[in-house]
């Protein structure tokens, strides 16, 4: 979801995508993405996706996705396996 920032100006990430919302107290960016986000991104590659796909796709950088999947699989909504180099990711039914 895009949301319009100060001005009426949409923010934008550094990897092309909306910010997170900012802490209204300290003005700083929460950086806190939805699990949802990241289950519609695998889903969006056919539910097997990297890390760097899943990144790309939430708009956030590459060690966020990493920290957060391997987050959502300690909670046991997906599982990762390793396929050459990459990590790649699939939803838990």
């Amino acid at each position: 979801m895009v949301q319009d920032g100060p001005l009426g100006l949409i923010r934008i990430g550094m990897y092309g995508g909306p910010m997170p919302d900012r802490n209204e107290n300290t003005g700083r960016y929460t950086g806190k993405y939805p699990t949802e986000d990241f289950l519609s991104a695998i889903s969006a590659e056919d539910g097997l996706a990297g890390t760097g796909e899943i990144a790309e796709r939430v708009g956030c950088a590459h060690d966020t996705a990493y920290k957060r999947l391997q987050q959502m699989e300690d909670e046991g909504s997906v599982v990762s396996r390793k396929v050459g180099n990459t990590l790649v990711w699939e939803i838990i039914d």
